[in-house]
């Protein structure tokens, strides 16, 4: 892009950074951190210094954020670069147009972003350094906490104790199936003698089955007449196109990407690819930001290609404009996540893209574009009626108008239904009452931890895909069958030492979320100039240290001991237990160290295997990435292999394996779906 004249190369990240082994920050001496030349970059630093020496100038391109400006600064350091110079590049997406429009205008490495970023390495290094040897002291060894970790490793563990409180409520479901001389009706008990039935959308009040009882005699015991129908259209404006927090959630729900898959394969489109006539072309905008913003090139790019393709009807007046998220203020140089060519359609790049890239650059595509195009339209008709005391009702919605869920999926409420006069009476066909129980709040998906620290303004877009995997490798969480986090008794552990020392609503409370996310505004005062880094970190490490200290006479905590499973050891007599390792838990002899024997778990799904006919379907994990796979317990006399969950069905359409997900069996090949009656509900 830049021509022969130019010599473009990569620092590969940080050149310099704390050394791993120590603290390496001198709280005496103003809290002045220890950079050194990080490991194995020797040779690279020598390359670079020469061939800035031999240059007529250096210009610092790393990425556009606080991260990418430490890593500016440093370079300077190292390159012998005067900071004071116009020396620093940045661009938000790599094409030749944004490429050459910054490096003819370079600008000053901003000194604010760099303090930013330093405050928050030093009061990371500061928690994690002398929080995690008192882990060690008083838990096990080789624990670990962290100031957004903990946070998150508390969200989930109270939330584990919530369910584990919950006593569910048994409630009923009534409903009418009823008909007039066209259509059919199902109508369901909401009133009855003047009071609603309903709270939070359940029937709570219809509690015992001597009420539901009386509730249905009395709809049977009268003519049921309709009081109401009316038909209301509603407008559903475009969703916002991605910012980080965003496009995680949607690929872990859509596509079932982890948030660190889908970071890694963002920076692959941002970076670019070849494509064959065109050459070397960044695909997306830089994907981390909390900004909704859209430049005026882009949206009106983006108008004209849903001119040029769409029906009139489906563009706006005017452009869509998007209230800032809250937190976005200092990230706001960069735009939302978008394409950087609008008429590089996914269709394009099918031969281009790997499977995974083409899916992730579609998702991103598609919700630029819906963010741009007219409100989708829908009637939603609500049916009312009463049975003598029973007030009934029915609710059903359809589409009117698609506008932008022509590219991205709007759910709607219910299904069409019929319109009916009101006073018509309807022949009541049947009622159905069906016992339900109240359920506890569900735990959260990788999408769902995502949203609660994002509205709890923990973190920022850097951190959010990597907090997952931390809490998983220290063994303080394990993903459930519905890939829901559940907390091991390791990490509720852990939480409870933390919460019990470090949430006292002081600057020492790591684990709650308002004190993080007050030092995440803090940090975003540093960077606006409005506050000097060195006082944030006073201020939070004399708080901290006290109580610190006070922790350090804390009696050593036990550990829960390790579960028996009933069976006896085959070397030594023994019990077995069960125990957590790197890769998840195993059986082992609680005779250990004297006795080694281990096996490992395996849990079957009462499937039997679909290649052999002899073995049955073990739940595993492999031990690169701990991902759930299922295979045959006669491995390896067989070896069936599969990643998704076999339903032990063939498909009545095609004769291939079917397979299981939550409520839904389906099939791969020709795409049959049926519900999965089996599932809890």
């Amino acid at each position: 892009m830049l021509g022969k004249t130019y010599v473009v190369k990569s620092s590969k990240g940080h050149i310099k950074d704390l050394p791993k082994s120590r603290l390496a920050i001198d709280i005496e001496n103003n809290f002045e951190p220890e950079y050194i030349l990080v490991q194995g970059k020797a040779a690279l630093k020598n390359e670079l210094l020469k061939l800035a020496e031999s240059s007529k100038s250096v210009l610092l391109a790393s990425d556009p954020d606080r991260e990418g400006e430490a890593i500016a600064w440093h370079l300077a350091e190292v390159l012998g670069v005067d900071k004071s110079e116009k020396c620093r590049v940045r661009f938000y997406e790599i094409t030749e147009k944004a490429v050459k429009t910054a490096v003819n205008n370079p600008d000053y490495i901003d000194v604010n972003k760099v303090d930013a970023q330093q405050a928050r390495r030093v009061l990371d290094r500061l928690v994690g350094y002398t929080l995690s040897p008192l882990l060690w002291k008083k838990i096990r060894y080789g624990l670990s906490a962290g100031r957004v970790q903990s946070v998150a490793l508390n969200l989930i563990c109270e939330r584990e104790r919530e369910i584990q409180k919950f006593v569910p409520d048994p409630y009923w479901v009534i409903i009418a199936e009823c008909e007039n001389s066209q259509n059919l009706y199902e109508l369901r008990a909401e009133k009855f003698d003047g009071k609603t039935l309903m709270k939070n959308s359940l029937p709570l009040l219809i509690n015992t089955q001597e009420k539901a009882e009386e509730i249905i005699n009395e709809i049977k015991a009268n003519s049921i007449i309709v009081t109401e129908c009316k038909s209301k259209n509603s407008a559903h404006s475009a969703p916002a196109p991605f910012r980080t927090s965003t496009l995680q959630q949607e690929a872990s729900r859509k596509l079932s990407f982890a948030p660190t898959h889908t970071m890694r394969i963002a920076q692959a489109l941002y970076e670019g690819i070849n494509i064959p006539g065109t050459g070397h072309v960044g695909l997306i905008t830089y994907m981390r930001t909390d900004s909704q913003r859209i430049s005026e090139e882009a949206l009106s790019a983006c108008r004209e290609f849903i001119k040029s393709n769409y029906k009139p009807e489906y563009l706006p007046e005017k452009a869509n404009i998007f209230a800032q998220n809250k937190s976005a203020k200092v990230q706001d140089a960069h735009e939302a996540i978008r394409p950087t060519n609008i008429n590089l359609t996914p269709e394009k790049l099918e031969e281009t893209l790997t499977p995974e890239q083409l899916k992730l650059y579609s998702l991103i595509w598609r919700r630029f574009v819906a963010s741009q195009m007219s409100e989708a339209i829908s009637a939603k008709t609500t049916i009312k009626a009463e049975a003598g005391k029973v007030g009934l009702k029915q609710e059903g919605e359809i589409l009117v108008f698609d506008g932008w869920s022509a590219l991205w999926p709007l759910d709607l409420k219910g299904s069409e239904i019929s319109k009916v006069k009101e006073k018509t009476e309807l022949t009541l066909i049947r009622t159905k009452s069906d016992q339900k129980f109240t359920k506890p709040p569900a735990r959260y998906s990788e999408a769902g931890l995502i949203k609660i620290l994002e509205e709890n303004g923990v973190g920022r877009p850097s951190t959010y895909a990597t907090i997952a995997g931390t809490l998983d490798s220290r063994g303080y969480v394990e993903k459930n069958e519905e890939k829901r986090f559940c907390p091991t008794a390791l990490g509720m552990t852990v939480d409870e030492f933390l919460a019990k020392y470090f949430n006292r609503k002081d600057l020492s409370s790591i684990v709650d979320a308002g004190f993080t996310a007050q030092m995440e505004k803090e940090l975003d005062e540093v960077e606006e100039a409005q506050r000097k880094w060195l006082d944030v970190v006073s201020e939070f490490w004399g708080e901290f240290s006290n109580t610190l200290e006070e922790a350090q006479g804390a009696d050593k905590v036990p550990l829960p001991d390790p579960e028996p499973i009933g069976e006896k050891c085959p070397d030594c007599g023994h019990d077995l237990v069960k125990k957590r390792g790197r890769f998840g838990e195993f059986i082992a002899c609680s005779n250990y160290p004297e006795c080694k024997y281990t096996r490992p778990i395996l849990e079957s799904i009462g499937v039997t295997c679909p290649k052999c006919g002899k073995g049955e379907i073990i739940k595993r994990k492999s031990k690169k990435a701990g991902k759930t796979f299922y295979g045959c317990s006669r491995y390896p006399d067989c070896d069936y292999l599969a990643w998704n969950r076999p339903a032990g069905e063939k498909c009545p359409e095609c004769g291939e394996d079917l397979y299981v997900r939550g409520s839904t069996i389906y099939c791969l090949k020709c795409k049959y779906k049926t519900q999965n009656n089996s599932a809890n509900e």
